[in-house]
């Protein structure tokens, strides 16, 4: 195999080692959703919820920025409902971390919207098996 086809092989299994944008999304979501659990649980610590709420802010702002982009191909309505849940997770963590509220309706959203990319992604294999 000769170098050039080497590195070609070795990008292609980077590439479906990361995943498409939804399964990326997905995971980010996942893993940010069970570290706000943990941490806002009875053996939770409070620099580790303030990480996560943290991260979990990172996450839903790159998602903001991502729905607020004129070549999004979401339809309107839904974009605008996932910017919304970003004001939402950016008013409500400091309420977190100041003890006024708890982080269970972050981690329902969270949940709410992991569902929706799995229902995506189930959805869009159905579709790629029927072509």
């Amino acid at each position: 195999m000769s170098a050039v086809a080497k590195m070609q092989n070795g990008y292609l299994t980077a590439t479906r080692s990361i995943g498409t944008p939804r399964e990326i999304e997905y995971r980010l979501l996942s893993d940010v959703t069970g570290r706000l659990r943990k941490a806002s649980g009875p053996q939770g610590d409070f620099k580790d919820l303030a990480a996560a709420l943290h991260d979990n802010l990172m996450v839903w702002q790159a998602l903001a920025i991502d729905v607020a982009e004129n070549e999004n191909g979401l339809p309107a309505q839904l974009r605008a409902q996932l910017f919304y849940l970003y004001e939402f997770a950016l008013n409500h963590s400091p309420k977190v971390l100041q003890s006024e509220a708890d982080a269970s309706a972050l981690v329902d959203i969270n949940t709410a919207v992991m569902s929706g990319l799995r229902h995506a992604q189930t959805r869009k294999g159905a579709e790629q098996c029927q072509v």
